[in-house]
């Protein structure tokens, strides 16, 4: 089994669950006791949020390729970032270390692709809603449409985010704001939601959606998870 790399605390909630995936999925597959090869560089996330927000991404990227490199020197095999906004500088981590990195909408965009759905509805941080990096590729690799709330609708979600999910606060009301997004994307012709932020599983699910949801927590989880068993 190879060693996963997993870059989190971006937040510690959604690397919580990936951690929970990878042990539980390794469990099930191969059985007894069984769990996950993995190193975990975890960030105090007040400080990558701080840098977000004011948009010093290079100073994000500098800490991300540090993080990177630590896991490469522990031993890791490959890299995973339990973040889909922190792939913004998947270039420059790549590109800084001798290991892969397995990119967060690569088995996204291979589960959609596998349903034959071509427009999708997109929920994330404003970062990944509104910055070219994530839609960019599920639209150049997997010639996917990719459709974005409206400009209220962009607000109410990141806000949701970073106001509570990543302080693993989920309240009845959120849920009802994210529901009545996805209804809006849903009527702008959505055939499918992505669930582009690694917390917003912790807030909704199948049932608050007409449409099949593409969790990206657990797509990317489980794709790190067969990768490291790929020699098995």
């Amino acid at each position: 089994m190879q060693l996963i790399g997993l870059i989190g605390g971006l937040s510690w909630e959604s690397t919580a669950e990936y951690y929970r995936i990878l042990n539980r999925g390794a469990q099930a597959r191969l059985g007894g006791v069984h769990s996950a090869r993995s190193l975990i560089y975890s960030f105090d996330f007040g400080e990558i949020e701080a840098l977000q927000h004011v948009g010093n991404w290079g100073a994000a990227s500098a800490l991300m390729v540090d993080a990177a490199q630590r896991l490469e020197r522990g031993g890791a095999d490959f890299l995973v970032i339990c973040s889909n906004t922190m792939h913004r500088m998947a270039p420059v981590i790549e590109d800084g270390v001798n290991i892969p990195l397995l990119h967060i909408a690569d088995p996204t965009g291979a589960a959609i692709m596998a349903r034959q759905f071509k427009r999708i509805g997109l929920l994330g941080t404003a970062f990944t809603m509104e910055q070219p990096f994530y839609r960019s590729r599920l639209e150049s690799k997997f010639g996917l449409e990719v459709l974005v709330p409206d400009e209220a609708g962009r607000a109410q979600v990141h806000g949701i985010i970073y106001r509570e999910l990543v302080k693993g606060i989920v309240r009845d009301e959120s849920r009802e704001i994210y529901r009545a997004v996805i209804r809006q994307l849903i009527a702008a012709g959505a055939e499918a939601i992505i669930l582009g932020c690694t917390e917003i599983m912790l807030l909704v699910g199948e049932n608050d959606s007409a449409v099949p949801l593409f969790d990206t927590t657990t797509l990317h989880a489980e794709a790190a998870l067969t990768r490291a068993l790929g020699d098995i």
